[in-house]
């Protein structure tokens, strides 16, 4: 048989300052009694006489025994810090007889008869789910407790067979016993307690089961649950009460107090405000509190005032604290003064060595400068001041470009001339031997087609060079990169081809003393306003004596331009020049850059992928479609037989510069000249001639590897890989 217990409650809890009331504190209205027995009663509730109570929902009884009662409940203690009141209330049980017919119950609902469960004026109790809990007793025990409609809630189980087990396990946790929580916001509800067995197995020492909600503080191992129980015993319940909502709780709350919303009693209440301690529900219940007679909780070490909701604490200073200061701030200046005067002498002595070193350059640059019979008069030294002023403080927006050995700004000098600054990124000494090496070699060179040299400073530890300004870019972007705006026609390829080879054999043959530039590459060809070659770049240049043949060096260069030689011997020729320049001649031909892992693993590397074209007579097959659709086949054919040469395997079949540059200008020549009508005898006998030229040792050539190999067997050069890949820039 199953019994249910309807509990309608309406609840209140909102937590109050932790301050408590004390007992000559006034809690109760004027001439209305404040304890029923030993229980305080503070307004709103009230009892003896109707006016003592907020309303009539707070009106209380004391009996003749002293005991206050709300109803038929027994009220043995109200809490305004809590919001809680606590009260006594019966269980719900039921027992069985031998035969398992029931024979006793008791329906805990009775007991509330009396209690509105929805009080008017907004207060509301519930029972609290964070200061009670709901238990089960019985060795064959169901008990629930949900909401009146069934819709949520919990409850737990119990069994034992013999009477040894229980109370086995006092965490009250199946044995005899069983607890869970309340649910949230429960101020109608229903409990139920049933026997799946009727006792059946446990009759003899257990005939009753029990369902009951108990406060937390209660000790549950003080109910005696076996046996017969004639009656329905009574336990502590806790209830919250809280005001319904916040306009309702403005109402109630007394001068100095505010609004507090409880969470687990579903509403609001009052509470003093910071620096007040009472009942808030009273017109003057929250009275200021005095700090400074309680130093324990309000520390001050000083001079303490009191001031309405708070107080201020003035130090005493006394003449040991002031000196002790004083002389503390003392130290620290003497502290801060030392280290500043220490940092600006080691600044100094800094800027002194700084200088002394920049000025050692500039007299080592100054001084190969005036060994030399360069343009030296028109060489201007330029300070850091007018460089910074011209780049507007270097600014990465006038970066023009950067490389190995530095970057390129433009700038405007005060004179109104855009130029080219350049700035070595390095800082060792032999990268500052680089940047004066290439001031050395610029001076000695006046050529329309190499770019001009206007100063240079070395007031900083990195050194800049000035050079005009060359607006158009890299050769390296005009043949690799799409322009609509200017797309390279053959013509200007053989312009700038015979441009560039014209600069290379003034280098070579008509400077003051030969120079071999070392890095020849379509990315070190400038092209100025009218699209004419200027050659750059001259850090890893060299002069060399007349009677000199080569440069013995660690093997520098760029991958797809080195010459092969070069490699094994460590030896630089003026013939190297021309290897790397028959590359760039190549990729005037063809469109395609010296070293590229997108084509087919043997054309990886196109100097030896363009000597076996020319060899198998499929020169039109890799021509650049901008040169292929030119009439001028007779020139490319020229051009080609001509970057064939100087991509001999062996330095002494290349032609020299001068020749290539006259060769050059005889094509141009003739290109002017000749109405570019396809000469079809030429195209046929293309492989015969390039045969003719052709070495045997190209027949080792091979394509660059995905590794990055040189571009030619490194053993028909007796060289290990690891030696070869160790010297490659």
């Amino acid at each position: 048989m199953q019994m249910k217990l309807l509990l309608w409650m309406v609840v209140m809890m909102v937590i109050l300052p932790s301050s408590t009331v004390t007992a000559s504190s006034n809690i109760s209205l004027e001439n209305c009694p404040q304890t029923c027995g030993n229980v305080s009663v503070p307004f709103p509730f009230g009892f003896g006489r109707p006016e003592c109570a907020k309303n009539s929902t707070f009106l209380l009884e004391c009996d003749q025994s002293s005991s206050l009662l709300y109803g038929k409940i027994a009220i043995n203690n109200i809490s305004l810090e809590e919001g809680t009141i606590t009260g006594l209330i019966g269980s719900a049980y039921e027992c069985y007889d031998s035969n398992g017919s029931l024979s006793n119950w008791s329906d805990a609902s009775v007991m509330f008869n009396n209690l509105s469960f929805v009080i008017s004026n907004n207060w509301s109790f519930i029972i609290s789910p964070i200061h009670n809990k709901f238990v089960g007793l019985g060795c064959d025990t169901l008990a629930i407790i949900k909401n009146k409609e069934g819709r949520f809630g919990s409850g737990c189980n119990t069994f034992c067979y013999n009477p040894t087990e229980v109370r086995k396990d006092d965490s009250c946790s199946g044995f005899g016993c069983c607890q869970t929580s309340i649910p949230k916001h429960l101020n109608k509800l229903s409990i139920t307690v049933v026997s799946r067995y009727r006792h059946e197995y446990v009759w003899k020492f257990n005939p009753c089961s029990y369902a009951l909600v108990v406060a937390n503080s209660f000790d549950i191992s003080k109910i005696k649950f076996l046996g017969y129980s004639p009656t329905a015993p009574m336990y502590p319940v806790v209830f919250e009460w809280v005001i319904g909502d916040q306009h309702g709780c403005q109402d109630y709350c007394g001068p100095n107090a505010k609004c507090s919303y409880s969470d687990t009693g579903g509403g609001f209440r009052c509470s003093c405000k910071r620096g007040f301690i009472g009942n808030p529900y009273l017109p003057q219940g929250c009275q200021d509190i005095d700090e400074c007679k309680e130093p324990d909780k309000y520390p001050c070490h000083g001079t303490c005032r009191n001031t309405i909701g708070s107080y201020t604490c003035k130090n005493k200073i006394t003449l040991p604290i002031i000196l002790g200061i004083s002389l503390g701030f003392t130290v620290v200046c003497l502290v801060v003064i030392s280290a500043w005067g220490l940092s600006k002498m080691l600044k100094k002595r800094r800027k002194m060595k700084l200088r002394s070193k920049f000025f050692k350059q500039s007299l080592l640059w100054q001084q190969q400068l005036s060994s030399t019979e360069g343009n030296v008069e028109n060489t201007k030294t330029f300070s850091i001041k007018e460089l910074k002023k011209a780049t507007n403080n270097f600014n990465r927006n006038r970066i023009l470009g950067q490389g190995g050995q530095g970057t390129v700004y433009k700038g405007m000098l005060v004179d109104g001339r855009i130029v080219a600054i350049k700035k070595s990124k390095v800082l060792d000494e032999e990268k500052v031997k680089d940047f004066i090496n290439e001031v050395v070699i610029l001076t000695q060179i006046n050529h329309r087609n190499i770019v001009k040299l206007l100063g240079c400073c070395l007031e900083i530890e990195v050194p800049l060079l000035v050079y005009e300004f060359i607006p158009n870019g890299t050769l390296f972007q005009y043949i690799h990169d799409e322009n609509e705006d200017f797309p390279l026609s053959w013509e200007r390829r053989l312009a700038i081809a015979s441009e560039v080879a014209s600069a290379l054999s003034y280098l070579h043959s008509a400077a003051s003393i030969p120079i071999y530039h070392r890095d020849v590459k379509s990315s070190n060809i400038l092209l100025d306003e009218k699209y004419r070659a200027k050659v750059s770049d001259f850090g890893t240049s060299r002069s060399i004596a007349v009677d000199q043949t080569h440069l013995t060096t660690n093997v520098q260069g760029t991958f797809g331009y080195v010459d092969p030689e070069y490699y094994q011997s460590g030896h630089f020729t003026e013939k190297s020049d021309v290897y790397s320049f028959g590359v760039v001649l190549v990729e005037l031909l063809t469109g395609e850059k010296p070293v590229s892992l997108e084509r087919a693993e043997g054309e990886r590397n196109l100097a030896p992928h363009f000597k076996v074209s020319m060899e198998e007579n499929n020169l039109f097959n890799i021509l650049d479609a901008r040169v292929k659709d030119s009439s001028a086949h007779e020139e490319i054919i020229k051009v080609a037989k001509l970057a064939f040469r100087c991509l001999s395997l062996s330095g002494e079949r290349r032609p020299r510069m001068i020749e290539i540059a006259m060769e050059l200008e005889q094509i141009c020549f003739l290109q002017n000249n000749s109405n570019g009508q396809k000469n079809h005898d030429e195209i046929t006998n293309v492989r015969t001639e390039v045969t003719n030229h052709w070495d045997v040792a190209s027949s080792s050539g091979a394509a660059l590897s995905m590794d990055m190999e040189p571009p030619f067997s490194s053993e028909s050069w007796g060289l290990s890989e690891k030696q070869v890949s160790s010297n490659i820039k």
